[in-house]
Formats: structure tokens, C-alpha cells, sequence
């Protein structure tokens, strides 16, 4: 079996920075953004919730956009999943074992690129090709979802920033794709058992 790989070499010391102010950060911030880390990801659920009744509302086409936004990120997901299997990056504080915030994953639960980043990333990008508005905000949060991995001690700056062009990138090409037929997509949903989620009643 391939060892597992040692990315403190790249921005290890920038890690150790973060993770330094973390320590040197008031309780009630440090508890705020250990929060988001752990739940922040629900923030998505809810904006991909409002962005397909938005849609489904005007009896938009970009519906069916909607609909298909928890799917692309899932393939994100998977995307980013696969990275980890092929690179088995160790996680910054098993491989400079330091304290941080957040309990450290297990050995084998791999660090490049971060999960939580690409999901992030994802989302917000599929979520700007049905409501810009929505997706600015989902764009947002996926930044501050990016950074609190580094802050709680999880992941090196480039696992986020990975994680962050995997998403991002999986979501633009599946998104175009399904923007591309969505007026099709559409037609053929309203024809069969989908239809009550196109179009509101």
C-alpha cells in the first residue's frame, strides 16, 4: 500500500500561523467558527430549499437547475472523494501534531483536498446559475467554509483551496450541462410525476 503522503511541506508553516492565532483567539469566537465548520453545511440545504421555490414559483425552467443543484453537488463530492483515495494525504495536526480546535479525524480520514470545501464550493456555483442573488450568498459562505477547515486545525490552506476549484470546477460543468436543456428537462418533467415540483400549484 502507498504511504501516505506528508503536505506540510507545502504550507505548513502558514498553517501553524492560522493555527497560532487561533489559540491567541477570544473562546466565543473560536466556538462560533468551530460551529460553522461542523453545521455550516446545512446553510446549503436551505439555500438550495429556497432557490428551487423561487424558481418553482414563477414556474421557471431553472427549476429543473434547481432540482439538479443537490445533485451536482453531490458530484462534487464524489469528485473530491476520489482526489483523497488517489493522493491519501495525512491530516496538518497528525503530521505536526499540534493542538487545535477541532478533534483531530483518524488516521486514513485524508486531508487533500477538503470535503467540506469542494461540497461548499459546489453548491454556491450551481446555486449562481439559478439565482444570482442566492448564489452570491452560498458563494460567500463557502469561503468562510473553506477557511474555518483551516482554522480549526483540519486542513492545510491548499486541501480548502483544492477542495474549493474541485467543486467549483464539477459544478460549472454539470450545471452548463443541465442549463443547456433545461427548457427540454423541463417539458418532459411536466409531463410526468415531476411536475408538481416545477411548477407551484
Amino acid at each position: 500500500m502507498t504511504p501516505a503522503y506528508n503536505g506540510s511541506g507545502i504550507d505548513g508553516n502558514t498553517y501553524i500561523d492560522v493555527n497560532d492565532l487561533a489559540h491567541r483567539t477570544p473562546g466565543w469566537l473560536n466556538d462560533a467558527i468551530a460551529a460553522w465548520s461542523l453545521y455550516g453545511l446545512t446553510v446549503f440545504a436551505v439555500l438550495m430549499l429556497a432557490a428551487w421555490w423561487q424558481a418553482r414559483r414563477t414556474g421557471s425552467p431553472s427549476a429543473v437547475t434547481a432540482l439538479a443543484v443537490p445533485l451536482i453537488t453531490l458530484a462534487g463530492f464524489g469528485v473530491d472523494l476520489l482526489l483523497k483515495l488517489v493522493v491519501r494525504e495525512d491530516r496538518p495536526c497528525q503530521s505536526l501534531r499540534v493542538a487545535v480546535l477541532e478533534a483531530c479525524p483518524a488516521p486514513g480520514d485524508w486531508s487533500f483536498p477538503s470535503n467540506h470545501a469542494a461540497l461548499a464550493s459546489a453548491a454556491a456555483v450551481a446555486l449562481l446559475f439559478v439565482s444570482r442573488r442566492l448564489g452570491a450568498i452560498a458563494l460567500v459562505a463557502a469561503v468562510l467554509m473553506a477557511a474555518s477547515r483551516v482554522w480549526v486545525g483540519v486542513h492545510y490552506p491548499h486541501d480548502v483551496l483544492a477542495g474549493f476549484a474541485v467543486g467549483a470546477l464539477v459544478a460549472v460543468v454539470c450545471a452548463r450541462a443541465v442549463r443547456r436543456r433545461q427548457d427540454v428537462l423541463a417539458d418532459r418533467a411536466r409531463q410526468g410525476r415531476l411536475s408538481p415540483l416545477l411548477t407551484a400549484a
